[in-house]
């Protein structure tokens, strides 16, 4: 008898005590349905908020590799960033690799500031003299063979005696840069980085909207002082580049011991503000 019975509540309906089966089969749907999501959604966003959308700037304190740092330059840029709407990063000394500057166009900054040794080199046996942006790496001549045998990483120091770093040219951006800057103004606080134009033209071939620095050698406590004034005028008092670069110069003049001068490339972003040309 007890196996009868066994074999009859097997083939009837499920003990009152239970789920209902479409209730069961809501929860199994409900669970499938959850992994679907979680498979299909970027990591992070499977729940809670997408993101916001706050614009990025990030700050490239290649000069502190140099024992060069000014404190009041990194709090001051960044409270006024922060204030023009960015959420700020800030990388400083042996953080600025060559593998930092490969990958910077990948991290979608939209406002971009150099704190870096530059300058104008000619390689031997080369045509024409190119504009070089230092990085915080130290250089070897078994490291980066390619980069090198291409002219886009060269090796360059400050002075004599003093240990030789990697640098990059124009190559360097446009053809080992991962990804393109989308609408990005770049400011270069350094020498010469807008003495020729090939600098600034391969930040453009790679979609930057803006290029802002100097026409010649320039000094660091000027350079500082005067890359802050014109931070203030792009982010916080909202003017155009033309009209932040001249009353920049208005304010700090050309370089006191060098002559050099703010500069922008290309001339059509001159009438447009940050927010302008960081929004494409």
């Amino acid at each position: 008898m007890a196996k009868r019975k066994a074999r009859k509540q097997a083939k009837g309906k499920p003990p009152k005590r239970g789920l209902p089966w479409l209730t069961w089969l809501g929860i199994g749907l409900g669970i499938v349905v959850i992994i679907v999501l979680v498979c299909i959604l970027p990591a992070g966003q499977a729940s809670g908020p997408s993101d916001s959308g706050e614009p990025r700037a990030a700050i490239i304190d290649q000069l502190y590799a140099f024992d060069q740092p000014n404190q009041e330059f990194i709090d001051g840029v960044t409270v006024m960033l922060e204030g023009g709407g960015f959420k700020v990063d800030l990388y400083q000394g042996d953080e600025v690799t060559v593998d930092c500057y490969r990958r910077l166009p990948e991290q979608n900054y939209k406002l971009v500031i150099f704190r870096a040794h530059s300058g104008v080199i000619k390689l031997e046996g080369a045509a024409v003299a190119k504009t070089s942006l230092f990085t915080g790496e130290s250089y070897s001549p078994n490291k980066y063979v390619r980069e090198q045998l291409n002219e886009e990483l060269v090796q360059a120091r400050v002075d004599q005696g003093y240990p030789f770093y990697f640098a990059i040219s124009s190559k360097f951006i446009t053809d080992r840069m991962k990804g393109h800057f989308d609408d990005t103004v770049i400011i270069v606080s350094g020498c010469s980085c807008l003495y020729f134009q090939d600098l600034a033209q391969a930040f453009i071939d790679k979609s930057a909207s803006a290029y802002l620095a100097w026409d010649g050698t320039v000094g660091l406590d000027y350079v500082d002082d005067a890359t802050m004034v014109l931070v203030q005028n792009l982010c916080s008092e909202g003017l155009t580049i033309e009209e932040s670069v001249a009353k920049t110069m208005e304010e700090k003049g050309a370089d006191p011991e060098w002559g050099a001068v703010l500069k922008y490339y290309p001339a059509q972003s001159g009438s447009k503000t940050v927010a302008k040309l960081i929004g494409g």
